[in-house]
């Protein structure tokens, strides 16, 4: 899997996790039964699963239509002032310490080709990257991640309503097992990040573990209202 596909498969699981976990603790906490419990849970992937899949591919593509204006614009740029955009790209590596011989010698060799000319502008002048990821497959990788990773925290119940008492205390094990995803996915979330994975899983488990509790004590709180 691709970085970019692995940042968003990462960010669609973390999110599926804790949403879930966040809709079953508040539920429990709220004292209902098993069968409200997966009815919510399943809502919750379907609807905040697309929701998150949309958004997802909305801003991939919108990232895409801004990089290929940008590049449009560099090729105008080159053709009518050529002169000027040479002196960018030597300014540009002057400033990285490129001097005398060297410096001129890669002025000559980014701009002896126009699509390196332009893909070198969108790097380093305007910090878009030359790749082009596919908004459908980024959609699709955030979607399948957030209903494998968020269905996690009710398969206790979806055990115990399948196969009557399985789970003595399906809610432990939907923490349990919650945890573990939480751990993992957020280990994994260190391929991309400046964190040591054993750092990077402990926020995640944080974090999830604070929405839970936060779900938890309003469904406590509000319990007579259910």
């Amino acid at each position: 899997m691709a970085d970019h596909h692995v940042r968003d498969f990462v960010y669609g699981a973390i999110d599926g996790a804790v949403t879930t976990f966040a809709v079953v603790a508040g539920v429990a906490g709220a004292g209902l039964n098993e069968g409200i419990i997966i009815l919510l849970g399943i809502a919750n992937l379907a609807a905040d699963g697309f929701s998150m899949a949309a958004s997802n591919f909305l801003g991939t593509r919108a990232d895409d239509q801004a990089r290929e204006k940008v590049r449009r614009e560099e090729h105008q740029h080159i053709a009518l002032y050529p002169k000027g955009e040479r002196e960018e790209i030597r300014q540009i590596f002057a400033g990285k310490g490129f001097k005398g011989a060297d410096l001129e010698r890669i002025v000559e060799v980014i701009t002896e080709d126009e699509q390196r000319w332009v893909d070198t502008m969108l790097q380093e002048e305007h910090g878009f990257s030359t790749h082009r990821p596919s908004a459908w497959r980024a959609a699709l990788v955030t979607f399948s991640s957030f209903i494998i990773i968020g269905a996690i925290p009710l398969l206790s119940y979806v055990t115990n309503w399948i196969l009557p008492g399985t789970f003595a205390n399906p809610f432990l094990w939907s923490c349990l097992l919650t945890g573990i995803a939480f751990s993992v996915v957020g280990a994994m979330k260190s391929l991309f990040a400046i964190q040591h994975w054993s750092v990077s899983a402990m926020e995640t488990l944080a974090v999830g573990s604070l929405a839970a509790s936060i779900a938890y004590l309003l469904g406590e709180a509000l319990q007579g209202l259910a």
